[in-house]
């Protein structure tokens, strides 16, 4: 009767031949090299034939060979059902070197029973120590989540500036949690297009970012579906010559106005392992919470910030409303008194009752242009009357209303009538005030231009006027009501901040646009520019 530590002694390389043969057709042993997949196995192997030699092995040296085992298959990505399978298939090739010999010339019961003792034994070992790494695994990552959510908070407490070095703290949490050497993360708000990187860290950090922009426009970039799922990428030549060897890539699904994607790379020559991939998924997903809410805390302070100059220049225009309205309707009232108290001269005073007439038709100006201003603030357009005229008429008459009051310092350049459908009073309206203003802000020893042209298919009228440029950053914000440059505020004129809006409104509701050019040497010119009948776009419109 044959011991079977003698049967695995004479059939050592069949065992292990037999036992490659049936774990490589795995699925989870797909891509493994014959080393890898070996591993520990053949040692654990010759463990058992040991006592064949005089070399008796004990429980204790056998666990060490199963925990390595097991080590190499957790780093690998295999479940536990899949190793305690592998010991089970290690069980059924030693006893296939016996199912077709002899009675005689095959081991006892008791030998065969403490042989599969041996492999239940290591199986259980298998099984409680993937518990005990479940178990660490888990508090490592609650670890990592917990350090992630402090940084989170803290970076709702930062400036911009500050909050990219918060990022790089984070990236450096997913980092250690994943034993990578590089990580990238890229933002962007939609609907706008193209990521950009926001944070970047370890080797290779300037290559990556790179990379990572690159990925973040085109098709190839990871997770394009709702569901965040870790994705092994390509590894780009400039990545291997700067020490990456793999890389993943999580698209980080918000639920809000952001969306991100974070890459991490390892310099081992090894690829990520299913826990690996499934760790930063859950940390993606925390990640994710946290840049939501980022998004959305910053976008309740613009709101906030918003709220509050809204306020500010809500009092400020009642201010200046009371003060503008009461001037013409003192007039008017004043004029009105002494009509009353003498009544008998009302014939001679007619200029009292052109007075009364004119204040009046000023305050109701200024009631609609305040009017048509909320209109245009709540998203409606201007409701327009069309109807054929001559924008260099209509330009001709501003001008002189003006003259009147500001003297001969206009100019008009046009060569002939530009006719179209268009709304008379609107334009008149929107060519007063980009004139006005004109006075207001130019040079006040320079001439204001006036110039009207047309094409086959547009018509436009511009006013130039020299003196101080109107800046950059002051240009984004002309059109927006109860708006005024910096210069505007500092300076003598007043205003109400609506003239601008109540033009561009007029070029939205023609279905054309205004645009202004203001350089420092040049002067500024606003340009109002209308289809050749606006008729057509306004039906779009409705």
């Amino acid at each position: 009767m044959n011991r079977i530590s003698d049967i695995i002694h004479r059939h050592y390389d069949d065992i292990v031949r037999m036992w490659t043969e049936v774990a490589t057709r795995a699925a989870s042993a797909r891509g493994l090299d014959a080393p890898e997949l070996k591993n520990i196995m053949p040692a654990y192997l010759a463990s058992l034939a040991d006592d064949a030699k005089g070399q008796a092995v004990t429980l204790a040296e056998r666990r060490k060979f199963v925990e390595a085992h097991v080590a190499a298959r957790l780093r690998q990505g295999f479940h536990v059902a899949e190793v305690v399978e592998e010991f089970a298939l290690l069980g059924r090739c030693i006893s296939r070197m016996w199912a077709g010999a002899p009675p005689e010339a095959r081991p006892g019961v008791e030998d065969v029973e403490q042989l599969f003792g041996e492999l239940h034994a290591a199986s259980a070992n298998v099984i409680a120590l993937f518990s005990e790494h479940m178990r660490e695994d888990e508090q490592t990552e609650k670890r990592y989540l917990r350090l992630i959510q402090k940084v989170a908070n803290e970076a709702l407490e930062v400036d911009a500036a500050s909050l990219r070095e918060r990022l790089k703290e984070v990236l450096e949490l997913v980092m250690e949690a994943l034993g990578g050497q590089s990580a990238a993360l890229l933002l962007k708000e939609t609907p706008l297009p193209g990521f950009g990187t926001v944070a970047s860290t370890g080797v290779a950090m300037e290559a990556l970012a790179r990379y990572a922009t690159l990925q973040g426009v085109s098709d190839d970039a990871p997770g394009s579906g709702e569901e965040a799922e870790a994705t092994p990428m390509a590894v780009s030549e400039d990545l291997r010559r700067e020490g990456l060897s793999s890389l993943l890539g999580i698209r980080l699904a918000t639920r809000y106005a952001l969306r991100g994607i974070l890459y991490v790379g390892i310099t081992a020559s090894r690829d990520f392992t299913a826990r690996e991939r499934r760790r930063l998924e859950s940390l993606g997903e925390r990640l994710t919470i946290h840049l939501d809410n980022a998004k959305l805390y910053a976008d309740l302070l613009a709101k906030v910030e918003t709220l509050q100059e809204e306020r500010v220049l809500r009092e400020r225009f009642v201010s200046v409303l009371a003060h503008d309205l009461r001037g013409p309707l003192s007039a008017a009232k004043v004029a009105a008194q002494l009509l009353l108290r003498r009544p008998e001269v009302m014939e001679e005073r007619r200029d009292l009752a052109r007075r009364i007439d004119q204040n009046i038709e000023r305050t109701d100006r200024m009631v609609r242009d305040l009017l048509d201003a909320n209109r245009l603030r709540a998203g409606e357009q201007l409701s327009l009357q069309f109807a054929p005229c001559d924008l260099r008429a209509i330009a001709r008459e501003v001008i002189e209303e003006l003259s009147t009051i500001h003297g001969e310092r206009f100019l008009l350049v046009a060569e002939s009538s530009v006719e179209g459908w268009w709304s008379e009073d609107e334009l008149r309206r929107a060519l007063w005030n980009l004139t006005s203003n004109a006075v207001k802000y130019g040079a006040l020893d320079e001439p204001i231009t006036l110039t009207v042209a047309r094409t086959d298919s547009v018509a436009w009228v511009s006013v130039h006027n020299e003196g101080r440029a109107i800046s950059r950053a002051d240009q984004e914000s002309l059109f927006k009501p109860f708006s005024r440059t910096r210069t505007a505020q500092t300076g003598v004129a007043k205003g109400w901040g609506l003239g601008l809006t109540l033009v561009w409104g007029c070029a939205q509701a023609h279905g054309g646009r205004v645009r202004v050019e203001s350089e420092e040497g040049d002067g500024t010119t606003f340009t109002l520019e209308l289809p050749l009948d606006s008729r057509a776009v306004a039906a779009v419109g409705t």
